[in-house]
């Protein structure tokens, strides 16, 4: 099968995203997209509630979620999003990515701050819908010239992070596409005819994710 891609058009890396004048003048920049086969208000409700320790970052929980496992529902009580909100990159952090940017069902930015407030990082989350009923969903991470990891020299931060942020995102791309489209077919998929006991319910088989991530 193929493997479902996470690659932005050359019109999407060109195009001028939400939080792009955050860090008018990156030292990198980094965009990738995928194509889901939902609406955008499907999708929106996964972005809101992500976070260490909230519903997780839909990646790979051993590295960012201290091993819990992301959520597989949408939690109600997360979808409040405002800007100033904090999404804590690790869990019990006190510090995290900050929401610098939000339209529901459109646009959700989040940023690293420096002590002063200004951006350093800034990480875009774009849902462009289509006329044939799916949605784009374009993610960009933009870091300027004060951004480190673990203080080594910029050059090896140059070389080594995008292979491993590719990695984390393509993997977070493929967990948010997965939930989004489950939950928009079980709501779309007409009541079974059925008798169904009224103090019993059998929760829908979820796709595995290894066979999902060869899908499409």
């Amino acid at each position: 099968m193929v493997r479902r891609s996470i690659r932005a058009t050359g019109e999407e890396r060109q195009r001028t995203l939400p939080g792009d004048d955050l860090i008018p003048k990156p030292t990198a920049a980094l965009t990738q997209a995928i194509t889901l086969h939902c609406t955008a208000d499907r999708i929106w409700p996964w972005l809101a509630q992500m976070g260490a320790g909230r519903a997780g970052w839909y990646s790979y929980d051993a590295i960012n979620n201290g091993a819990k496992p992301s959520a597989e529902r949408i939690v109600p009580e997360l979808q409040a999003v405002e800007v100033g909100y904090l999404f804590p990159w690790l869990p019990h952090a006190v510090e995290g990515f900050v929401v610098l940017a939000c339209e529901k069902h459109r646009v959700l930015v989040l940023g690293a701050p420096a002590p002063d407030g200004h951006a350093i990082v800034t990480w875009s989350f774009v849902l462009d819908p289509r006329t044939d009923g799916t949605t784009r969903l374009i993610v960009r991470s933009r870091a300027n010239a004060e951004y480190g990891f673990g203080r080594l020299p910029a050059w090896v931060v140059k070389r080594l992070l995008p292979p491993g942020h590719f990695v984390m995102q393509r993997r977070q791309l493929l967990g948010i596409a997965r939930r989004a489209e489950q939950t928009a077919e079980i709501a779309a998929s007409p009541p079974s005819s059925a008798k169904v006991s009224s103090h019993v319910s059998t929760p829908p088989r979820a796709v595995s994710e290894a066979s999902y991530h060869h899908r499409w």
